[in-house]
């Protein structure tokens, strides 16, 4: 099947669901190819009723392997971020705008992550749009560019306008949309950083601007 052929995971969202039917249903998605060779697809996890979601790209090696989002490297940064910030991570829902993890294996052994083309990104859309529309958080924010562009559209740009408080884009209307909406870099990026202290300094920096 080529990418046209697949038909998206509208048909398999539920219909005003709470985050239980989501997480049940997600696991029979068949909307794009990426479910074949992922181990799970991982919804996000957070209180039902948060005021605030962060959005990244899409699950890691431990995240699929656990069925959890945020739980490796990048997630363990991301909590330090956000309590450096003066957030409470507790308070926090999680999730990502692809719900199944893509990665090649050059060497056979190890699953390396490769970021989901774009189409793939359009297909899960409906995902995003379901947990948005249960927790209805005032506050989103966007990690990284693939979570930036499913929302705010392909032309948007990180880097010019990361920490800005921006409103719900009309592209994607919700009956309650969030009040504020933020973009900075995904907490992978402060990973693979070459100046470490800084770029976690700005991303901090930037979570300050939702904590206050």
């Amino acid at each position: 099947m080529t990418a046209k052929d697949w038909p998206g995971a509208e048909q398999w969202v539920p219909e005003h669901a709470d985050h239980d039917a989501l997480s049940a249903a997600v696991q029979r998605c068949r909307g794009c190819d990426l479910y074949e060779n992922a181990t799970q697809a991982v919804m996000g996890e957070g209180p039902p009723d948060a005021r605030v979601m962060m959005v990244g790209e899409q699950p890691g090696d431990q995240e699929d392997q656990a069925g959890q989002p945020f739980v490796g490297p990048a997630g363990k940064l991301l909590v330090r971020a956000i309590t450096e910030a003066g957030l409470d991570p507790t308070t926090i829902y999680r999730t990502n705008v692809v719900k199944h993890f893509r990665f090649t294996m050059p060497s056979g052994t190890r699953r390396i992550h490769k970021s989901p083309a774009g189409w793939q990104v359009r297909a899960c859309v409906p995902w995003l749009h379901a947990e948005l529309a249960d927790v209805r958080p005032s506050t989103v924010v966007l990690l990284g560019a693939t979570a930036a562009k499913a929302v705010m559209g392909t032309d948007f740009s990180v880097t010019e306008r990361r920490g800005e408080l921006l409103t719900w884009p009309d592209r994607l209307p919700l009956d309650e949309p969030p009040e504020r909406l933020l973009a900075t870099v995904h907490p992978s990026s402060v990973l693979r950083s070459n100046d470490h202290d800084a770029d976690f300094a700005a991303l901090v920096d930037d979570l300050r601007r939702v904590a206050s």
